[in-house]
């Protein structure tokens, strides 16, 4: 594999390996849904309920592509009746840093355009 010293050192690479991440991610419910697991195991119809406005068929193929990514695991309990559980990859857990640091970029970053609006605003007043 190579370093991400040398992916960095070669634009080509650099934008293979953003849009290779950009492509498991793209979408609106993919972060909500690892945010959602990194909590710990989910059925589907908690992954429903903490995730507003998502709908069941966008959650179900949301998932699958997750799944087929390695991101999630789909584990099926042969209970009584049929339980399914969604979690997490080792790969998708390594994702909590990466939304630590989007969380704290999107922080900042409102902050700093709100509070500009904000003071664009009052001295327009």
């Amino acid at each position: 594999m190579t370093s991400l010293l040398e992916k960095k050192s070669c634009p080509v690479q650099f934008v293979l390996a953003i849009n290779d991440t950009l492509n498991v991610f793209s979408g609106k419910w993919k972060m909500p849904i690892i945010g959602t697991l990194l909590f710990g195991k989910r059925r589907f119809t908690e992954l429903e309920r903490n995730i507003p406005k998502i709908t069941p068929r966008m959650l179900s193929k949301e998932l699958k592509d997750l799944e087929m990514n390695g991101v999630i695991r789909r584990m099926v309990h042969h209970t009584t009746p049929v339980t399914v559980e969604y979690e997490l990859t080792e790969s998708g857990r390594t994702l909590g840093e990466i939304l630590d640091k989007m969380i704290e970029w999107g922080m900042q970053h409102r902050k700093t355009t709100i509070g500009d609006q904000l003071v664009s605003e009052l001295n327009l007043s």
